[in-house]
């Protein structure tokens, strides 16, 4: 129990630290890779629940796939850091706004989760046995029966953003040639063949 009280509360350090890191640091790429960092520990937590699954999931989707994607694309773009200083005391007051909404919202879900009457009861509720019932299939059930509708929302609301990416950074430049897939199925051989009679031995002129 020691060793694991220990290791909670150095990946929540961690964690936190690498949180913050996210935030202050100047350099976007930095931040990318504290964000990398904090999903690390962030598993390693899940994985002191006993939540392998989605300690593995967090890994292999946010750090193997998000977090590269973000690292490659603030590398790829020439990002002026002197401009987006200036604009930080700029947006101070609607970012200190947010993050006090945010904290409000924390504080009334934690309070409503500790003063509900039915929580103590959750709370002593027998954990089923791993033998019989694996972490995945527990999730599984819990995912697809009690938080189906809210999991299919969660599937159109990414489709939609994926829509609204390529819609927002979609170029139409002028003058460039594109491939017409109709236009090439319904030409003649005609219009881009040309059949040629060469007399034997003269060649062509």
């Amino acid at each position: 129990m020691i060793v694991a009280s220990l290791a909670f509360y150095l990946f929540s350090i961690m964690a936190v630290v690498g949180a913050l890191n996210v935030i202050f640091q100047r350099n976007p790429v930095h931040s990318v890779l504290w964000l990398i960092f904090t999903f690390f520990n962030a598993a390693a937590l899940f994985v002191l629940l006993g939540a392998e699954f989605v300690a593995m999931i967090l890994v292999v989707v946010y750090v193997g796939a998000v977090a590269v994607l973000f690292l490659f694309v603030v590398m790829m773009l020439d990002i002026n850091v002197v401009v987006l200083r200036e604009g930080f005391l700029k947006y101070l007051p609607i970012g200190a706004l947010i993050g006090i909404l945010l904290l409000v919202e924390l504080a009334v879900v934690y309070g409503g989760w500790t003063m509900a009457p039915q929580a103590k009861a959750l709370r002593v509720v027998p954990t089923p046995d791993p033998d019989q019932l694996t972490n995945t299939e527990a999730l599984g059930r819990v995912m697809y029966t009690d938080y189906a509708y809210l999991f299919q929302v969660s599937g159109l609301i990414l489709l939609v953003a994926m829509i609204g990416a390529i819609v927002l950074t979609l170029r139409r430049r002028p003058g460039v040639r594109k491939q017409k897939i109709s236009d090439q199925v319904q030409r003649d051989s005609k219009d881009t063949v040309t059949l040629v009679q060469v007399q034997s031995g003269k060649g062509l002129s």
